[in-house]
């Protein structure tokens, strides 16, 4: 892998609801490769992931989009979990936070429903990317081109755009944001 040695990758989490292993297993990539993770949330405090449906472990929260800008990180990691990008869409700073790493051309990964969160924040016309299946119309209605495979990384955008569909994609997911946060020329 490629390292991250020197950068800081941003996880944008609700306070409930994330998938636990597509926070644990892109976090645990970018620190393997030398970058430091960072839990960014809404609230301060712990967030609660979840496995699926049911409650999994709770993770200590470094900063709250409120006190914080896409100027202070490298590039940008957003989990899935159907309630976690529910949640971050109704949240108009944690959507701002997010249009701060398109407008500033820093890359951004994301899984499964986390492109509910992208499609608020107005930055998937004309992108192409995959999600979780049940995402395609809104994907499609938002003006992004929808394919379904493992991994898919857009550049045809003001930053490089990596996504996947759901957790079995993680090794692929994972690999590919340690490449291109690694190396983020579109």
């Amino acid at each position: 892998m490629t390292g991250l040695n020197g950068l800081t990758v941003a996880f944008l989490v609700a306070p409930e609801g994330a998938e636990q292993r597509e926070l644990s297993s892109s976090w645990e990539a970018v620190t393997k490769a030398g970058g430091t993770a960072r839990l960014v949330s809404t609230k301060p405090g712990r967030i609660q992931a979840f496995r699926h449906l049911d409650r999994g472990d709770t993770f200590p929260v470094d900063a709250v989009v409120t006190d914080v800008s896409a100027e202070g990180f490298d590039a940008l990691v957003l989990p899935g979990g159907v309630a976690n990008p529910d949640f971050l869409r109704m949240d108009s700073r944690a959507v701002e936070f997010i249009g701060g790493f398109f407008a500033s051309g820093k890359p951004v990964a994301v899984i499964c429903h986390g492109p509910w969160t992208l499609i608020e924040a107005d930055v998937v016309r004309g992108r192409t990317l995959t999600s979780w299946p049940s995402l395609r119309t809104d994907l499609t209605n938002a003006g992004a081109r929808w394919v379904d495979q493992e991994v898919q990384v857009c550049r045809d955008g003001p930053n490089i755009l990596i996504s996947s569909r759901k957790p079995a994609d993680l090794p692929a997911f994972n690999s590919a944001l340690v490449e291109h946060f690694a190396s983020p020329r579109v």
